[in-house]
């Protein structure tokens, strides 16, 4: 577990006054400004967030005493905000931080090892769990965030374990994890 959460980035200016776009990793928009004061990633600057509203799923407008132009809200644009994790609620039940998934060992129903989630990403469709460290694989494949895919989560075990949807390909998780692993090497 890590000390601090991403709760979102700076996505450029909105209006003349300073106010500015976030993108939200959030489960609602308005949580970005919720749990207090959020810094850069590297600690150096603090913003104090007052939510204005949603302008579109995923992307708050916010303003902040310390972003005092249209040009200081340009300027941070790709800055993401973290928050203390000690700030944010427990998390309920069947409810998990995204943070709290990486690092979970991955493994079949009969506790063998399948490898480790390296990521956790919504490309629009749903959250993917990324898995690396296959055994006698390079890459990475996806799976669907689902019950079905993932039946049990024990994080104080640091285990994922994956059902038969996971395992299959149902709902084109292999598929995905194919043109996934294709896209990276394309990018190499």
């Amino acid at each position: 577990m890590s000390a601090r959460v991403c709760l979102g980035a700076f996505a450029g200016a909105h209006g003349v006054k300073g106010a500015a776009k976030v993108r939200t990793f959030t489960q609602t928009e308005r949580a970005v400004a919720e749990y207090g004061p959020v810094q850069s990633e590297d600690g150096a600057r603090r913003f104090t967030l007052s939510f204005i509203r949603v302008l579109r799923p995923g992307i708050a407008i916010v303003s902040a005493p310390e972003i005092a132009s249209r040009e200081d809200a340009a300027a941070l644009a790709g800055v993401r905000l973290y928050v203390d994790r000690a700030a944010l609620p427990a998390a309920g039940a069947d409810e998990f931080y995204m943070d709290d998934l990486v690092g979970l060992a991955v493994v079949d129903q009969a506790g063998g090892r399948l490898g480790v989630i390296v990521g956790v990403h919504n490309f629009g469709a749903g959250d993917l769990v990324e898995i690396g460290e296959l055994p006698g694989r390079p890459g990475t494949v996806f799976a669907p965030f689902t019950r079905a895919a993932f039946p049990d989560i024990d994080l104080r075990r640091g285990v994922a374990i994956a059902g038969a949807e996971a395992l299959s390909g149902d709902d084109g998780a292999a598929e995905a994890g194919l043109v996934a692993e294709a896209m990276r090497q394309e990018d190499a």
